[in-house]
């Protein structure tokens, strides 16, 4: 049991500080700025909890197996993407909205954030410090260390996402949020082009 707490700890201290001003902080602040804090905060944790698992699964294989530079310009590519969506996707000035269209906005923001991030995650340094301590430590207590550091470091990000969303325009929330898209997916093709 020391062994798991030790695992759950020394993954959760690194993955906290790999991820302090991190791309997927950005991410998180972006879509709360949009979207609802729940919805998001639902989706990366399920997005890093799958991640994580992939990374604890793999182990050290994964690096001979996937090749992470295809993988981040795919990422790349989504986030320019998410841009222009941002950009094209305004309000439609109708602020009546039934319980039906916020489920169906509620799913699909989910699914956008939970994708999103599983895409930029995908041979992070994050997956790979986590495949490198799972080689070392426990799958379970590095699993839980790493996803619940992640998930604290962008709920910390969402909060301050949304507080940003409700105070501005949607004008303003929507060019920012597709400015900082495209910031993203051009972080990700230099990562994958250096």
């Amino acid at each position: 049991m020391a062994d798991l707490w030790a695992a759950i700890t020394l993954s959760f201290g690194v993955i906290f500080v790999a991820e302090l001003g991190d791309k997927s902080q950005l991410m998180a602040l972006t879509f709360a700025s949009r979207y609802r804090p729940w919805t998001v905060l639902a989706a990366i944790s399920v997005a890093t909890a799958a991640i994580m698992a992939v990374s604890v699964g793999l182990g050290t294989a994964f690096s001979e197996v996937l090749p992470t530079e295809v993988i981040r310009v795919v990422a790349a590519l989504a986030f320019f993407g998410f841009a222009a969506w941002t950009l094209w996707s305004g309000d439609d000035g109708d602020d009546r909205e039934d319980s039906a269209d916020v489920t169906t906005k509620s799913r699909a923001a989910f699914w956008t954030v939970g994708g999103a991030f599983f895409l930029a995650e995908f041979g992070d340094k994050t997956m790979l410090a986590t495949v490198t301590l799972a080689t070392q430590y426990g799958w379970l207590g590095v699993w839980l260390g790493a996803t619940l550091g992640m998930v604290t470091v962008d709920a910390i990000a969402i909060i301050v996402g949304h507080r940003i969303g409700v105070r501005l325009p949607e004008r303003a929330v929507r060019y920012g949020a597709a400015a900082l898209f495209a910031i993203v997916g051009a972080w990700l093709l230099v990562e994958a082009l250096i």
